[in-house]
């Protein structure tokens, strides 16, 4: 993934913009819910969470800040909203200071291989498409470490909801999103539980948010505003050009697969 500066948003080059991925193109045009399962995957996840006032959740790889948001609103969370992308906290933490709760959503440098928390720290962690990205087991073995013993761990990830063409799978691993792996739900399972996560629970569906039904339902009346930014600049108009076609190929063969485990006490 190509990360920008602080700052830089509004004054990428074309050549930037050409480079960016996916989840950092879409987090530039405004995009709010950027992540396999859209809003209703977000929906079921803070179901599964029970967050209660009061609990301190950790929102690893939180892109532009939407989940962290809700959970501070909806649950009366404590919320570290944590990414690796400058570009991501920069337009995380404008979205975090234009809300309601601001002062319990803090936005933070992380890397979940390498997460910068003590053992224990959070009563409840949430990944959203953000462990397919990395070396999953180290990752998965991370998001367990800083949730305490009885705490929860959440996670939402691709996985190929049917066996894809060769051109699908060319154009999605090897174009759209160059070096991403996932995996089967079983596989997903077992990334998870080796991590020492017990309790494993999962719901799979079709990947929606590239589709014009996903992405009305997932932005709502934000939706105009998303697209009259693709339409604002010459480059990001080339890269939508160049993105959706690509996409709505691959889209018929993707899912997105929620998972929860809890560790032990």
């Amino acid at each position: 993934m190509m990360m920008v500066g602080v700052n830089l948003m509004a004054t990428l080059t074309a050549d930037e913009v050409r480079a960016l991925d996916p989840y950092a193109f879409l987090a530039v045009l405004g995009k709010r819910v950027i992540h396999p399962g859209g809003r209703a995957s977000t929906d079921r996840l803070l179901d599964w969470a029970d967050v209660q006032p009061g609990e301190r959740v950790l929102d690893v790889g939180c892109g532009v800040g939407t989940t962290a948001i809700r959970l501070a609103q909806e649950c009366g969370a404590e919320v570290v909203a944590a990414d690796i992308a400058p570009l991501m906290r920069e337009r995380a933490a404008a979205n975090v200071s234009g809300s309601k709760v601001a002062s319990r959503v803090s936005v933070e440098e992380a890397d979940i291989l390498a997460l910068p928390y003590p053992d224990n720290s959070f009563d409840v962690v949430v990944a959203e498409a953000v462990t397919m990205f990395v070396n999953r087991k180290q990752a998965a073995a991370e998001l367990a470490r800083v949730c305490r013993p009885g705490g929860r761990v959440l996670a939402t990830e691709f996985f190929w909801l049917r066996p894809p063409t060769e051109e699908a799978r060319q154009i999605f691993l090897g174009e759209v999103c160059p070096g991403l792996r996932f995996d089967s739900v079983e596989e997903w399972v077992e990334i998870y539980g080796g991590a020492g996560l017990t309790n494993l629970r999962t719901e799979s569906g079709p990947f929606e948010m590239m589709t014009a039904r996903g992405f009305l339902a997932d932005e709502g009346k934000h939706a105009a505003s998303v697209v009259a930014r693709g339409m604002s600049r010459p480059a990001y108009f080339r890269k939508m050009m160049w993105l959706m076609p690509r996409m709505a190929r691959a889209v018929p063969y993707l899912g997105y697969v929620l998972v929860m485990a809890g560790k032990p006490e």
